[in-house]
């Protein structure tokens, strides 16, 4: 046979649940994958969304509330379900009301599409959320999780990443990863993936668990933030006025002071994030040590933004961070951002997974895991799945 007659290659599908603008879905396809269908509740997302990726017929994005979406709607041949799912409940800057919360409840509705799948659910599922998944009302929400894939016929793994091991942006981030046909335990210990505080799963004797061996990670980055950052001209309005500047630093605790005092030491230019915290209810702001950013955040008030301060020559400049250098820092930096509004474009991003992140856990995971399933099936029909856990 000429290679003018191969086969095409068929990816594997893909149902992308709280898929806001798509940053997984880079990463997913990255590693081969085919996103098939999509959907999210808010419309701003969406825009960013059909505006970077402008997909023809093969692609459909649902608009609207996940509640109203039925098993019945969902194509019946997708190999994986991704849930970016909404950690507003679960966050620290939330009321942590947990998996009961107002938002965060919609993992249910996830759970409750799988179980509407019956056979036809995908072979693996992945819900990323944000770390207070461990430890909401005292890791019990992360038991439920579990406990949901569990019944609907899946094995755990549970992993814990960090962006800053891609980017140069600290975003820690755990993952639950469901598989029908797990692979054999056996793994390596790997406190990077899978740290002592994230052990109960694993030692639940009614959870049905697994570990999966995986490569080593690359290790935690300090620098790269000033690569990144956009070349803004003195004379941009978007540079601090000098009565603004003086606020900021007036802001300083005597810790930060003395750190913006040896950088303006420090020969060359210097760019460092700040962000506003609140202490003992005063509006202060704090600037890091080192090359990196903080976790990028939705931009729902001054607060939750960044800035970039810029020192040089002894003098000190501030700014917003700008929406470009929000996806360079979320790995997309190519992502298409014509007519999106600056705090549209911030939300997006803040609210979103990073691109390499889930490119390595496709690479490395779940497009062999989905392989291997495949090949499970395909050489045994009749080989039962795990069989679903009832409470």
């Amino acid at each position: 046979m000429s290679t003018t007659d191969a086969p095409p290659v068929v990816k594997p599908q893909v149902l992308e649940f709280f898929a806001g603008i798509g940053l997984a879905r880079i990463g997913l396809e990255q590693a081969g994958f085919q996103v098939a269908w999509s959907n999210d509740y808010e419309p701003d997302k969406q825009a960013l969304y059909q505006g970077h990726f402008r997909d023809g017929d093969e692609h459909t994005f649902v608009l609207g509330d996940i509640g109203a979406v039925a098993g019945s709607d969902l194509p019946q041949d997708a190999s994986l379900a991704w849930a970016s799912s909404p950690c507003t409940d679960l966050s620290l800057a939330g009321g942590r009301a947990g998996l009961a919360g107002r938002e965060s409840s919609a993992f249910w509705q996830f759970a409750r599409l799988l179980d509407e799948l019956g056979a036809r659910r995908p072979e693996v599922v992945v819900l990323e959320n944000v770390v207070g998944l461990a430890t909401s009302h005292g890791g019990a929400d992360l038991t439920a999780a579990v406990r949901a894939f569990n019944g609907l016929g899946y094995s755990v793994d549970v992993l814990f990443l960090d962006a800053r091991r891609f980017v140069p942006q600290s975003r820690p981030r755990l993952f639950l990863v469901g598989a029908q046909h797990p692979p054999a335990d056996g793994a390596v210990p790997c406190p990077e993936l899978r740290p002592d505080w994230l052990q109960r799963p694993f030692e639940d004797p009614t959870l049905v668990t697994h570990q999966a061996g995986l490569p080593p990670l690359p290790p935690l980055r300090s620098t790269g933030l000033t690569a990144l950052l956009e070349d803004v001209p003195r004379s941009d309005a978007r540079w601090w006025d000098a009565e603004r500047t003086q606020a900021f630093l007036g802001s300083l605790s005597p810790v930060q002071a003395a750190r913006v005092r040896d950088l303006r030491g420090a020969p060359g230019v210097q760019r460092r994030t700040a962000y506003r915290r609140t202490r003992h209810g005063v509006a202060v702001w704090e600037v890091r040590a080192d090359d990196i950013a903080g976790c990028l955040r939705t931009a729902r008030g001054g607060s939750s933004k960044q800035a970039v301060v810029e020192i040089a020559g002894g003098g000190v400049r501030v700014r917003w961070m700008t929406p470009r250098e929000y996806a360079r820092l979320m790995g997309a930096g190519d992502y298409d951002l014509s007519g999106a509004r600056t705090n549209q474009a911030l939300y997006g991003f803040g609210d979103a997974v990073a691109t390499p992140v889930v490119a390595w856990l496709a690479t490395h995971y779940l497009r062999p895991l989905v392989s291997r399933s495949m090949r499970t099936v395909a050489a045994d029909r009749s080989s039962p799945r795990l069989a679903p856990v009832r409470s």
